[in-house]
């Protein structure tokens, strides 16, 4: 039985965050010690309270205030699907989650995590789900897309109310299908994986090849910085 998520509306209103433009992640300026921080992004900060464990809290900067009802509804439409948390309610500044355990796929580069494909093909069933209740599924990453017993989910759906196709989804199933054997159990250095990750949030998409993109990629494994 589900505690009461209430019980951490006095940790939450201890919560400072501060926004930046130009999809710079927010900053905790201030957190009540009942609160430990799961993650941040662009618009939020997602925070765990160990009294109310079945929870997570996503804290959003005054800057994306008015993204919240938004991601709410879109959590609304959603309901019912076993990829996506569940919302449970909103506060002036936040969304009450279910607390999603697992690792991220991110973080299974990092510790040498096996990713099996069943998690791969529970994404794009995910997908499916999000178009069918007309929505886009859009942003989903290696650090929004959760591992656990197997199963893929994902985490955040703040911009499927968003129109066109970023690929982003597409070019990691790519990568996965064409040199995940390559890595698999092995850990990837942390600077290798922020390496790649500036490097692809630079891009020019109008002229972008996802096969020259791979070759730069297998030089910097090689050791050939450039």
């Amino acid at each position: 039985m589900f505690l009461d998520w209430k019980q951490a509306e006095e940790a939450l209103k201890d919560v400072e965050i501060v926004g930046y433009e130009n999809n710079k992640p927010v900053s905790v300026i201030r957190h009540s010690e009942d609160l430990r921080c799961l993650g941040i992004g662009t618009d939020a900060a997602v925070f765990y309270c160990a009294y109310t464990p079945d929870y997570a809290y996503k804290v959003y900067s005054d800057k994306a205030l008015e993204k919240k009802d938004v991601e709410a509804g879109i959590y609304e439409r959603l309901t019912g699907s076993q990829y996506f948390p569940r919302c449970y309610g909103t506060g002036p500044n936040y969304l009450v989650l279910s607390y999603e355990k697992g690792v991220t796929l991110f973080d299974c580069l990092l510790q040498g995590i096996s990713v099996p494909t069943q998690a791969i093909k529970d994404i794009e069933e995910a997908r499916e789900f999000v178009r069918s209740q007309g929505l886009n599924p859009r942003d989903i990453h290696l650090k929004n897309v959760l591992l656990h017993e197997g199963r893929g989910k994902v985490l955040d759906v703040s911009e499927y109310v968003k129109e066109g196709s970023d690929n982003r989804w597409e070019h990691l199933v790519w990568a996965y299908t064409h040199f995940y054997h390559l890595l698999n159990d092995v850990q990837v250095p942390l600077w290798i994986l922020e390496t790649i990750t500036n490097w692809y949030n630079r891009i020019d998409t109008a002229n972008f090849r996802i096969e020259d993109f791979s070759k730069r990629v297998s030089r910097l494994f090689l050791g050939e910085r450039k």
